[in-house]
């Protein structure tokens, strides 16, 4: 008796099918032969097999030792035996009562390759093979290279290479193998020749290309690939088009067709989008019906659409989202709120009647967090306002995102908030996160004509060990700000979120390398201040420290300094004859100590949208040191406004930044000198030295800063070409002015020094970086400029 599968060809078809058609074939072919007569198995023998183990075949037979062989059991051993993708032939035989499996196996893949290929990687396209059956060491299925090579060419049909050219070589080799090789002909990418639009009668041609993604080669497509064509991007500028008409009265605008054709080259593509306009509508009435639980009012103060207006689709939108999400807060998650048009042609009039269907209140069964590797979960956890067993509260939960986003951890914070299965009032909020590194390193570094190249730096560590405590270690080596800070901050010191920083602290400040004076100021200090939260945007700082200050200067120092060493110290008299005019003072040369107890008041309101990339919201923070007691008596009050803004369809984000800067001395005490503010550099005025702007000059020409300070900075930040909406990497056009001014001195907007320029800003690996080039717009005699600039670190 012998059964095999050989007896009918089987077509070139998906190898599931192939598979079944060849078990079918010998169904009928072993029941058009004649019927094997039933026999006890005594054993099993399987032969032809090199890779598969005589077990595996053992495991799909439905025949064992000692039962009774039949048809209808040959018959499945055959399909058992195909349907494991493994061979390509099987027989069974029967010798003398031992059943005899004959299998052919299919060829393992030894070897995958690429030739050709420029546009992909080879490494992520191996990969993406391996995925679907077609790898090293699988088993070789012509259907799945069939399919491997038609993806491929859609590939390039995505990317415009529509005379890319793909063909497969299989080739066996010894030990039952095959080796597959992908040989490539990119051709040349496809460009868009020309896009024309027809039917367009209220705007023109090229307002409305204004409004598309896809466009002819310009100056960036090169980079952008805006001028490859591909069915998605086509898709979505239909979809812009129409927005543009929707949001301009044009209610009954369609875009009828579209054709896209390639010449015979495969060089250059046309596209033609034929639009119907129709007319141009106004609203004649906008009105609430359904469940609105007494908010009639209320609701109806979020419709953006008024009556008399030309017709805006998205005002529409708007309206029926604010009034879902502001259901939303009181617990109704899936309020379905619907706007039902009634169109008078003859008037060209529409009015909508908003139906509001806030369906089940839902509560939150539970709060999930995923992604978070490092940081402990009730870190993220205290974040929340949306509590489980609680009502659903749409504000809460978006609150909750947003202080989880301004911790600085994660790079990515999303939310989403499922249905619970077989229930109709209960959801999950599933948070989910992105870490990135939290240890800063900042790096700062200008070039000028004057000082080359300039450095500073400092480390630091966000969320310890996952705790949400920072720890800082500032170490600054640089020639002019030599520092040695630690600093520790828990922001839950008390469960109910008064934080707790201390800080210790050496620093020396010296006159750069080539300043012509020399001085030294060394200050020993501490401190400890508490944040006390006042609501969930608001909070304030009571603070107390101590400093010891101890300046030291020759008779090259500046008279600043000496001046100080007159006030507080010793300072002897060698030297007056030559250096001093007044032969009755004393040259302040020597050194003074002081101490003194610093209290600092300060205000925070944080409503951005993130601390990390804001997009949106406001940043405010106002702060008061006053020193009363000891050598020092002064005061210093500053005030910082921003302001993040999104535009163009949050594209591009307008960002603001302003501060002022205001110290005084107390009683008969002078403002001391090493408290001065300075501006120019990243984080002030770019565009000009680092610290090198107004207030007083020393007798050679340096700045020593000033007693007051005012500066404000505009950027409109843009995503980088080719980074979709990732917010990290940015490029950006500034505009910035400001100047410190002397004590004693008053704030002049005349005397303020102006700047614009570009730059990149990028959150990398080691922390956030600025890169910019700035020119001064009213540079004057003094000033020093210093066109690029870059910081590793935090700064505006």
């Amino acid at each position: 008796m012998k059964l095999h599968s050989s007896q009918f060809p089987i077509p070139t078809l998906p190898t599931f099918s192939r598979r079944l058609i060849a078990a079918a074939a010998f169904a009928l072919c072993s029941s058009q032969a004649m019927a094997v007569q039933p026999f006890v198995v005594k054993d099993i023998r399987v032969e032809g097999i090199q890779r598969t183990e005589a077990g595996t075949v053992f495991s799909y037979l439905p025949v064992r030792v000692g039962d009774t062989f039949t048809d209808e059991k040959g018959t499945a051993a055959i399909k058992a035996l195909y349907a494991t993708g493994f061979f390509k032939d099987v027989r069974i035989e029967s010798e003398n009562d031992v059943l005899v499996v004959q299998v052919e196996e299919r060829p393992a893949i030894a070897s995958v390759d690429f030739t050709g290929i420029k546009e992909f990687d080879k490494e992520q396209l191996t990969k993406a093979l391996k995925e679907i059956g077609v790898g090293e060491s699988r088993i070789f299925d012509r259907s799945q290279v069939d399919r491997a090579e038609q993806e491929l060419k859609r590939q390039y049909l995505s990317r415009g290479l529509y005379g890319a050219k793909v063909t497969t070589t299989v080739t066996p080799i010894e030990r039952n193998r095959v080796a597959i090789t992908f040989a490539v002909d990119e051709g040349e990418v496809s460009r868009i020749k020309q896009i024309n639009i027809v039917g367009n009668k209220a705007f023109s041609d090229g307002t409305l290309r204004d409004q598309l993604k896809l466009t002819t080669p310009g100056w960036f497509t090169w980079y952008t690939k805006a001028d490859q064509y591909s069915k998605q991007k086509l898709s979505g500028d239909i979809e812009s088009l129409r927005s543009y008409y929707l949001d301009r009265g044009y209610l009954e605008m369609q875009v009828e067709s579209t054709q896209v054709s390639i010449t015979p080259d495969k060089k250059d593509i046309y596209i033609t989008i034929n639009v119907n306009e129709g007319d141009k509508y106004t609203v004649s009435d906008v009105k609430l019906e359904g469940e609105m639980f007494g908010m009639d009012q209320e609701l109806a103060s979020l419709i953006q659409l008024k009556k008399g207006e030309i017709y805006s689709g998205s005002k529409l939108t708007d309206s029926t989202k604010k009034i879902g999400e502001r259901l939303g807060n009181f617990g109704y998650a899936f309020a379905n709120v619907n706007a039902n048009p009634n169109v008078n042609r003859e008037k060209k009039e529409v009015a909508f009647t908003i139906m509001i269907d806030p369906g089940k209140r839902v509560y939150v069964r539970r709060v999930n967090v995923a992604g978070n590797t490092k940081t402990r979960d009730e870190v993220i956890r205290r974040e929340f306002r949306q509590f489980e067993d609680s009502w659903y509260d749409g504000e809460k939960i978006k609150l909750s995102r947003d202080r989880v986003d301004r911790l600085g951890y994660f790079k990515e914070v999303t939310v989403e908030t499922p249905e619970v299965a077989g229930t109709a009032d209960q959801v999950d909020v599933n948070m989910k996160v992105e870490e990135k590194p939290t240890g800063n390193i900042m790096l700062g570094a200008g070039f000028s004509q004057s000082d080359k190249l300039s450095l500073t730096g400092s480390i630091s560590q966000e969320n310890a060990f996952g705790s949400g405590n920072t720890v800082g270690i500032e170490v600054n080596t640089s020639s002019r700000y030599r520092t040695i800070s630690v600093s520790q901050t828990n922001p839950y010191f008390t469960d109910d979120g008064i934080s707790r920083t201390y800080e210790v602290y050496l620093r020396t400040i010296r006159p750069s390398t080539y300043a012509t004076g020399d001085y030294r100021v060394r200050t020993l200090g501490g401190s400890v201040k508490f944040g006390i939260p006042f609501s969930e945007l608001d909070r304030v700082f009571f603070g107390i420290g101590i400093e010891n200050t101890n300046v030291s200067t020759d008779l090259t120092s500046p008279t600043l300094y000496r001046q100080y060493v007159r006030d507080f110290g010793n300072a002897g008299a060698a030297g007056c004859a030559v250096t001093d005019v007044s032969s009755n003072a004393s040259c302040g040369i020597g050194s003074a100590s002081t101490l003194s107890f610093p209290l600092t008041v300060a205000w925070q309101r944080d409503g951005r949208d993130s601390a990390l990339v804001p997009t949106q919201g406001r940043y405010q923070r106002a702060n008061l040191e006053v020193s009363a007691i000891g050598s020092l008596r002064y005061y210093r009050a500053s005030y910082q406004h921003q302001y993040f803004q999104p535009m163009f369809s949050k594209a591009v984000t307008l960002a603001l930044n302003g501060e002022l800067d205001y110290g005084r001395g107390i009683g008969s005490k002078p403002y001391p000198v090493f408290k001065n503010y300075y501006a120019g550099g990243i984080g002030t005025v770019r565009g000009y030295e680092a610290s090198s702007l107004g207030g007083l000059k020393d007798q050679y020409g340096d700045s020593m800063g000033g007693a007051s300070r005012v500066y404000g900075n505009a950027e409109l930040q843009f995503p980088f070409p080719g980074s979709g909406q990732d917010r990290t990497l940015r490029w950006f056009t500034f505009f910035d002015g400001g100047n410190v001014f002397a004590d004693g001195q008053n704030i002049k907007f005349n005397d303020l020094r102006y700047s614009a320029g570009i730059g990149i800003s990028w959150v990398s690996p080691i922390g956030p970086l600025k890169l910019s080039y700035g020119k001064p717009l009213n540079l004057k005699d003094g000033d020093k400029s210093q066109n690029f600039q870059f910081q590793l670190g935090t700064g505006f």
